[in-house]
């Protein structure tokens, strides 16, 4: 099992930056890739960007491509999310979320989830 606690959320304007953290316990952080997706208000759950254990390769979402970035901090167990250039349209809650097998897209893909935090965009 891995329990994954989003945070950093809030309400921004457009153009702000915000970074996400997700602290990971229970079994070992570094056997995971780990990813970010969201969710707005009436639409399914999509994926954002994801990091490989290794954080040497990353996927990214053509929507999180030159405004977003992923790292991750295996001594501390964290994987962040830096989101630059917020647009009211970034408006969603944001999910961590680990795989055991690898970077995927897909929300399949990935074992193990945290709660969530909300991220606001004002215009």
């Amino acid at each position: 099992q891995v329990q994954l606690v989003e945070s950093g959320g809030g309400l921004v304007q457009a153009g702000d930056s915000l970074r996400l953290s997700c602290a990971a316990s229970g079994q070992t952080f570094s056997n995971y890739a780990m990813g970010w997706f969201r969710q707005a208000p009436g639409k399914e759950r999509e994926f954002v960007i994801a990091i490989s254990w290794s954080g040497k390769s990353t996927l990214y979402a053509d929507s999180a491509k030159g405004r977003f970035t992923i790292s991750r901090d295996n001594v501390k167990n964290t994987v962040y999310l830096q989101m630059n250039s917020l647009k009211p349209e970034d408006t969603a809650v944001y999910y961590c979320a680990a795989s055991r097998s690898g970077l995927g897209r897909s929300v399949s893909s990935y074992n193990y989830w945290g709660q969530g935090t909300q991220v606001t965009v004002s215009s």
